[in-house]
């Protein structure tokens, strides 16, 4: 009999600890439990400490409130211009009502990525081969406008959807390396018809510039040039004022009429000499003997200069 009761008092422990445990609940942060009570919907319960009815309530759903990722596996899209093409992408998605993510749908993962295929085909058929490539942004933004006016009953967000790869047929991605090279050609090509051009140009300005500089240089040289002969012609013409106001005054001195006739007698012999050296033939005037009187009337020119 003693060991009977010694079962029967495990067994209300037993009993006793897994009414405990059914009833106790403790719930991380950020999730949440929706509880059940007969098989249906009781209450949602937040981050902490909670007590169940036993036997009656259960945790029936448990969610994340997290925002979580989702690969969105690749999947053939048409394009509009009937280009087939592979696409996949990543989905973020976040809990906001655990009540409808546990009874507004059986799988919203599941559903959620369905979706995002189906959309996103709707979105690739709209657009061109090129167009795919340089409007992701638009797509994105026109994926998580869709998605989230879908999802709004099943309680959940979608806050963003990233286009991962496009990955167009190999023949497709052979013409775009073949359109991308010959633009890339063109581009060089321009660039070194620009660098030429600017060359030429540089030349040029640089051939305007050097006539500039030198027609300038050669002006500045015939400036000095005619001021240097003006001074030198200036300089000339009072050294020969001073010269001749310096023979008139040596002249009008004291023996100075004397001096001069001796001069122009010997300028007189010296210049008929080399005139007899120069011609054969001479015509001799009657008056060569008499050089004296010749010598007095120059010298009464001089006289007659003299007195005026």
């Amino acid at each position: 009999m003693p060991e009977t009761g010694t079962i029967i008092v495990i067994v209300i422990a037993v009993f006793l600890l897994i009414t405990i445990f059914k009833m106790a609940r403790v719930v991380p942060q950020r999730q949440a439990f929706v509880v059940e009570r007969l098989g249906k919907y009781n209450k949602t319960l937040e981050a902490g400490f909670h007590i169940l009815v036993p036997f009656m309530d259960k945790v029936a759903y448990k969610h994340s409130l997290k925002e979580v990722a989702m690969d969105v596996p690749p999947q053939n899209c048409i394009t509009k211009d009937n280009i087939t093409i592979e696409v996949d992408g990543v989905l973020y998605m976040q809990v906001l009502d655990p009540k409808k993510a546990s009874y507004g749908i059986e799988n919203y993962f599941y559903a959620s990525t369905q979706l995002a295929q189906t959309t996103l085909r709707s979105e690739i058929g709209k657009l061109e081969l090129d167009k795919t490539f340089e409007e992701r942004d638009t797509i994105n933004s026109n994926l998580i406008e869709a998605l989230d006016k879908a999802s709004d009953p099943w309680g959940i967000k979608i806050t963003r959807y990233e286009i991962a790869n496009i990955s167009p047929p190999q023949s497709v991605k052979e013409a775009l390396e073949k359109q991308m090279r010959a633009e890339r050609e063109r581009r060089a090509q321009v660039a070194h018809s620009e660098g030429v051009r600017e060359s030429q140009i540089n030349i040029a300005e640089g051939h305007k510039q050097d006539v500039i500089k030198r027609s300038e240089a050669e002006k500045e040289r015939q400036m000095n040039e005619a001021e240097g002969k003006a001074r030198e012609i200036e300089l000339l013409a009072i050294a020969t004022a001073q010269g001749i106001t310096q023979i008139a005054s040596a002249i009008q001195g004291p023996g100075g009429p004397d001096a001069v006739n001796l001069r122009i007698a010997e300028q007189y012999v010296k210049e008929f000499g080399n005139l007899a050296k120069e011609s054969t033939t001479m015509i001799i005037p009657a008056s060569l003997s008499d050089i004296g009187g010749t010598v007095a009337g120059l010298s009464t020119v001089l006289d007659t200069i003299k007195a005026r």
